[in-house]
């Protein structure tokens, strides 16, 4: 099960697609975040969601808001993918342990393998705001995070 709003999230301890360590809790007190789980780089729906967000990248990472995104590929596979996406944006590995953060967010699916497409807004003082879950063909609507960070 999903976490839901009103929980605390989990702190995570990540690699990005350049190998710096990224903490959740490095945001608590200075930036609202928006946690993105996605299934695979380099697939048709994640691929077009990455972008979307790309596209309106102001809205999700500026002086109140930052964006996390995070998969089961290695760091070196999501190096590859922002470099040809222009993706300029935080690429989380939850390569190793595989899925461990997935799985404590409860978006990990045991059979495939890796995440569903998961969203959490988590506030400044670490709390989730807002969520959903999607199946793995169906793409989120980017404008639902639009507007629940304005209620934050």
């Amino acid at each position: 099960m999903a976490i839901q709003a009103g929980d605390k999230a989990p702190d995570l301890e990540l690699k990005d697609n350049h190998g710096r360590t990224v903490r959740l809790s490095d945001f608590r007190g200075e930036k609202n975040v928006v946690l993105l789980f996605y299934p695979f780089a380099f697939t048709g729906v994640c691929t077009g969601e990455l972008c979307a967000l790309r596209d309106n990248l102001p809205k999700f990472v500026n002086d109140d808001t930052q964006l996390l995104a995070v998969s089961n590929d290695s760091i070196h596979t999501l190096r590859v993918f922002a470099e040809q996406e222009g993706l300029e944006y935080p690429l989380l590995s939850d390569f190793w342990p595989h899925g461990e953060v997935s799985r404590a967010y409860g978006v990990f699916d045991e059979d495939k393998g890796c995440a569903v497409r998961g969203t959490f807004i988590v506030d400044k003082e670490g709390v989730v705001r807002w969520t959903v879950v999607n199946d793995l063909p169906d793409a989120r609507d980017l404008n639902e995070y639009v507007k629940a960070l304005d209620t934050l």
